[in-house]
């Protein structure tokens, strides 16, 4: 988990990731974001050596509040079945409350400049779909979904369609409940991988 962020920092990703949204990666300038938060730019240099660190901590950010959520949820005595629908719905939770990080998500820009991006971009994909594995694995040793697929198959589709979902919802400029369209998608999704 992150260690020694700063109320400040934290202010300034979320600043980045609004500016992400509203204007995409080459709108996050230093100029921008320190409009945005009202003070020079000189100021931000002081909580980040540049606009990839800033970036990095966001992913971090977002990767560490994932994983935390995601660790209640699949430590909870619920079937699987139950996990996988609380782990979607605590993501569509969380982002219809912070869509400014779904540009984590689905930015691809992102990665073009930095391997360091690119690699926190790639765990952070790594850690949601062993979490998905495990929990689908759960479920074919119960027999809740088909074992006769390939667990690892079942979490492509499962993640391919969390970020088509979600991917909808930007494109629709955020205009309709991510959270009811969301979980309606996710619970068809459950019942193709039942038996």
């Amino acid at each position: 988990m992150l260690k020694n962020i700063t109320d400040r920092q934290i202010e300034i990703i979320e600043a980045s990731g609004k500016i992400l949204m509203e204007k995409g990666i080459l709108g996050l300038t230093t100029k921008n974001l320190a409009q945005k938060m009202n003070f020079s730019e000189s100021a931000l240099y002081r909580h980040f050596k540049d606009k990839e660190a800033i970036i990095s901590l966001l992913i971090s950010y977002l990767s560490d509040n994932i994983t935390l959520r995601f660790e209640t949820i699949v430590n909870h005595g619920i079937n699987p079945e139950e996990k996988f629908i609380e782990l979607f719905r605590s993501q569509f939770l969380f982002f219809k409350a912070n869509p400014h990080f779904l540009i984590i998500i689905l930015s691809d820009g992102l990665m073009d400049n930095s391997e360091e991006i690119k690699a926190q971009i790639f765990k952070l994909m790594q850690t949601n779909a062993k979490t998905f594995k495990q929990i689908i694995t759960e479920g074919q040793k119960a027999k809740t979904f088909n074992p006769e697929i390939d667990a690892e198959y079942l979490v492509h589709f499962t993640m391919g369609s969390f970020r088509l979902q979600m991917l909808k919802w930007k494109l629709a400029n955020f205009s309709f409940d991510i959270e009811k369209q969301g979980m309606k998608t996710m619970i068809n999704l459950i019942s193709l991988f039942k038996q």
